[in-house]
């Protein structure tokens, strides 16, 4: 029910966003991402709706255009005041990377006519290269600020992983959005909030459960045939442990997947939680995790786990 849900602010002239966001790459009709009827994308959008949650992530390469376009499609007719739409630029709809300033027009024009809106909320760089992100190197910045002047885009920011990217990005840009990398075993990015904070810059956290791992549901024996194959048999026995780390450092009773929601969402700099959301019920279990409160001693216990044992070993993604 909507009195469930919290809210949280995000740009100015936005409506503040539940702290349960949908990432949109689940919506998308593509071997390679997902396999969803467009039914089923429009019934999961209209459920999370019904739910209180009111701000759906995308981008023009999720399906090669097909999220966008299912997303706009499943949102016709819904008031526009009562979602949020956050897309991106750089990974074009037919898949190839473009960052190049020149054609920031062409894929925001293509995004608004996909989504079937006269403005999107928020436009982020596609994880560039970091040459795009030293606004004193770069013409991106004017050109995304004038399309906040002509109503396009409302605020504009980037997609990261990392800290040192992040405030190279707040030093020399006007964002006021960045999603970036944030879990229990990446915490690197928390370094940047309190900046972020200042400065009035909505944090998006993406991967809060660590690719599935955070969900206690792998284990080093995990067989994966998608983008999880990057993992090394040592990758896995390391996440395995670490993941055992974390189960330890929770109250008994608490399921990981939802502590590791309310993890990010304990951080006041964090405007809201993109976890992916297949189907209805792992959406209505990551919306339980808003309820959940981790005690102080379970949080501090938390980040001196990550700064003494994960930090150290610079596991990848």
């Amino acid at each position: 029910s909507w009195s469930v849900m919290k809210y949280r602010p995000y740009l100015s002239g936005c409506a503040d966003v539940s702290e349960i966001g949908v990432g949109g790459w689940q919506l998308s009709d593509s071997a390679v991402w997902s396999s969803m009827s467009d039914a089923e994308a429009t019934s999961l959008v209209h459920h999370a709706l019904d739910l209180g949650i009111n701000f759906f992530d995308t981008a023009p390469n999720y399906g090669l255009g097909t999220s966008e376009q299912r997303l706009g499609s499943a949102l016709k007719g819904v008031d526009r005041d009562r979602f949020i739409i956050n897309t991106k630029f750089g990974h074009n709809g037919e898949d190839e990377f473009d960052f190049e300033s020149s054609s920031l027009r062409d894929s925001v024009e293509g995004s608004l006519r996909r989504l079937g809106v006269g403005t999107i909320d928020s436009l982020l760089l596609h994880n560039p290269p970091a040459e795009y992100l030293d606004g004193n190197r770069t013409d991106h910045y004017e050109i995304l600020d004038t399309l906040v002047a002509e109503g396009k885009i409302k605020g504009y920011g980037a997609s990261l992983d990392t800290y040192d990217d992040m405030k190279l990005l707040m030093d020399t840009t006007g964002s006021k959005v960045i999603e970036a990398c944030f879990n229990i075993l990446f915490q690197d990015s928390a370094r940047a909030f309190e900046q972020a904070q200042t400065q009035g810059i909505a944090i998006i956290a993406k991967i809060p459960l660590d690719s599935g791992w955070l969900s206690g549901k792998y284990s080093a024996d995990s067989q994966f045939d998608d983008i999880r194959s990057r993992w090394s048999a040592e990758d896995k026995r390391t996440r395995e442990r670490l993941v055992q780390g974390v189960r330890e450092r929770l109250p008994a009773d608490m399921p990981m997947s939802q502590a590791a929601i309310a993890f990010c969402l304990a951080h006041d700099a964090v405007t809201t939680v993109i976890p992916g959301n297949k189907n209805l019920d792992q959406l209505e279990d990551n919306i339980t995790s808003t309820r959940l409160s981790l005690p102080q001693a379970t949080l501090d216990d938390l980040h001196r786990f990550y700064e003494d044992e994960v930090r150290p070993l610079g596991i990848p993604w």
